[in-house]
């Protein structure tokens, strides 16, 4: 019976992570250190125990006050899980940390699952409703929902989804990392065609997805497939569930001791994949014990010739050579020099135990039990089926530049070289080529030759179509009236270019400034952050006409909150011409005064009276906010001071005819009284007489 183990089995790189830190927390545990996990760090349950009996238990968020107020004296640590945890128990655990000394928190959840916590923060408002694909009771995505604003809900499935009456608001879709690809690609095909404002996020973990792909294939070809994995694991459940549909019997373990071997007797091939959370020792016991059972089936080992291509199983990993079980009596030998030319990588990082590589057998040595293999003759091989597919298919692959070479730079892939010419590298023409060797490139092959063993990529085309991704998920989110804060990238005579988030708009020069520019670079430069908003928008044709000037920035307006017709300013003289002069009398703001209005006599040039740069002050006589004009007079000023100066005449005039006569009135008051005091006094005289 052939045994498939699967490349991807186990730990996926969060989980890796995850154990390593809580491994090295044990390796340095002192007396007073007590550790914890927020609920069992992966959905294991061996791996759950064998944390339990070295002193790492799992506790939930209400235990957590309780223990660090019970244990004063000793250090506690808590390790959040990798599924991560909701926006409360976070705000909780670092208040705690905050407040008490002897705690300490290490947040252990997912890069990937972190990534969707992102999404669903800063993409979502009240004008959103945030879906997540995936269990509604999974730790996971229990976290991930408490981190969206407005409207949101975890689904299912499609049937759930299309009962959800969205009210008008933009619908955001993403799925949990740990979820059933084929099922969200079809949801998502469905939806987008329902939905054309949907804005969708492909949050499946590329390991993930590479899992539960490659357990598909295997499972395809296999009699039998085994999944290993903890029985709360969704991942695992997925697993489990997608080679169903395509394998007539699949076995779901925990562990070595659940496996039966009741298998067909027809059966010729056995696949093994597990789950993201399942620990390699369990998966390479369940191998070796299929080994075991399938020699025993076929009674004996198999034989081994120079020349044939051959599948190994890893279980031995050194610093320049690996050791393979070739299922036979020998011991496959791969060496570095035959595994790659790239002398940076570390063979631990490219293989782990359990792997099966295919391997071309170089020589058999009997009496050493030993047989050298080649991983790069098949992959050289192979490589240009994999391109040939990759070209008919349109399929992307990835790549190391190893050299520049005339006219581009090449990059290895699976033993063998794609040319991409300049034109494609995605460098500008005449840039440094050099800065790509050594990075590691996504390419499409855009030409195939299979006689000339030649093949032509494009980096290129990925990054054009990456940009039009990037720019087709902002164009769906573009409304008129929307504002950004947006950086000018480009200068023209008409206007300035504006990238507002991954698309360009375009501020032309009348919208720049209430006063007329003859070039954008009177107001705004390359590279300078602004505040503009979404006058119109072409989306047929891609065009966005974005406005930057506002009221508060019209000065004319400004002026006009300030000033009203009848007030009087401090103007200065900018211009003469022979109907007048133009005066500044705020930033930015001009009026005219005519020449009739500029002084009481008549003169016959303005210039006979005023020059440039005089400062005088004058009368606001017109404003003419349509036109934007304004009138202006000295002639008025100069009448009104004549005016007053005649009334002050006058009055002073009145005045003294006034007092003038109070005088006379006064003098013949004073004769009056003379005379009667006269003939007071000559009275008695008059009385004796007669």
């Amino acid at each position: 019976m052939e045994i498939i183990l699967s490349k991807n089995a186990g730990f996926c790189p969060g989980v890796r992570r995850a154990d390593k830190a809580v491994s090295e927390l044990i390796d340095n545990k002192g007396e007073n250190d007590l550790i914890f996990t927020l609920g069992p760090l992966i959905h294991n349950g061996v791996y759950v125990s064998a944390l339990e009996e070295k002193g790492v238990r799992a506790i939930s968020i209400s235990q957590v006050e309780d223990i660090i107020k019970a244990n004063p004296k000793m250090n506690i640590t808590l390790v959040v899980r990798t599924h991560g945890i909701s926006v409360e128990d976070d705000l909780f655990l670092q208040k705690l940390e905050s407040e008490y000394h002897n705690f300490r928190l290490i947040d252990m959840t997912c890069p990937s699952v972190k990534k969707i916590h992102e999404i669903a923060r800063s993409k979502t408002n009240e004008d959103t409703y945030f879906l997540l694909f995936g269990s509604k009771t999974h730790p996971e995505s229990v976290a991930t929902i408490s981190y969206a604003k407005g409207e949101k809900m975890i689904f299912s499935s499609l049937e759930e989804l299309e009962r959800i009456d969205f009210q008008g608001k933009t619908p955001i879709l993403c799925a949990q990392t740990t979820a059933n690809l084929l099922q969200f690609t079809q949801i998502k095909k469905i939806f987008k065609k329902l939905y054309t404002n949907a804005i969708f996020f492909d949050t499946i973990c590329s390991v993930t997805e590479n899992r539960q792909y490659e357990a598909i294939d295997i499972a395809k070809k296999s009699d039998v497939m085994i999944v290993i994995g903890g029985r709360d694991s969704s991942n695992t459940a997925k697993l489990y569930s997608l080679c169903s549909e395509v394998c007539p019997k699949v076995l779901l373990i925990e562990t070595l001791r659940d496996l039966t071997t009741d298998f067909p007797d027809s059966a010729h091939c056995a696949g093994i994949t597990a789950g993201a959370s399942t620990p390699d020792g369990i998966i390479m016991e369940v191998f070796k014990a299929m080994e075991n059972f399938s020699q025993m089936l076929e009674g004996s080992l198999k034989t081994l010739h120079t020349g044939e291509t051959v599948t190994g199983t890893v279980f031995t990993i050194g610093q320049n050579e690996i050791k393979l079980d070739l299922g036979a009596k020998f011991t496959g030998v791969l060496t570095r020099e035959q595994i790659t030319d790239d002398p940076d990588v570390k063979l631990s990082e490219m293989f782990k135990i359990g792997d099966q590589v295919d391997v071309f057998v170089i020589r058999v040595e009997d009496g050493k039990g030993i047989a050298t293999v080649s991983k790069k003759r098949v992959d050289a091989d192979n490589s240009w089926v994999v391109l040939k597919d990759a070209h008919e298919n349109g399929t992307v692959i990835e790549g190391k530049i190893v050299s520049l070479t005339k006219g581009g730079v090449l990059l290895s892939y699976l033993g063998n070289t794609v040319f991409i010419p300049a034109s494609q590298t995605g460098i500008a023409r005449g840039g440094d080529l050099s800065a790509l060797v050594g990075t590691i490139q996504r390419v499409r092959i855009i030409e195939f030759d299979v006689a000339k063993k030649k093949a032509l990529g494009s980096i290129k085309v990925i990054l054009n179509e990456e940009k039009k991704a990037r720019e087709d998920a902002v164009w769906a989110t573009l409304e008129v009236g929307a504002e950004f804060v947006g950086v000018v990238k480009n200068l023209t005579n008409y206007g300035a270019f504006v990238d507002i988030g991954g698309v360009d708009g375009m501020v032309h020069n009348s919208e720049l400034s209430w006063k007329r520019i003859k070039h954008p670079s009177q107001v705004v430069s390359v590279g300078q952050e602004i505040k503009v908003y979404i006058k119109e928008l072409d989306v047929e044709k891609r065009r966005i006409s974005l406005g930057y000037k506002t009221q508060d920035m019209d000065c004319w307006y400004k002026f006009t909150q300030e000033y009203k017709v009848g007030d009087v300013v401090s103007a200065k003289i900018v211009s003469i011409m022979p109907f007048g002069a133009f005066a500044e009398v705020y930033e930015d703001v001009d009026g005219l005064i005519h020449i009739s209005r500029i002084s009481t006599e008549r003169i016959s040039s303005p210039a006979d009276v005023l020059k440039v740069g005089d400062v005088v002050d004058v009368k606001i006589i017109e404003i003419d906010n349509e036109n934007r004009k304004l009138a202006l007079s000295i002639r008025a000023l100069i009448e009104a001071e004549q005016r007053a100066a005649a009334a002050e005449a006058r009055a002073a005039e009145k005045a003294a005819r006034e007092a003038e006569k109070a005088e006379r009135d006064a003098e013949a008051a004073a004769e009056a009284e003379r005379i009667a005091q006269e003939r007071a006094d000559m009275a008695p005289y008059i009385v004796g007489s007669i």
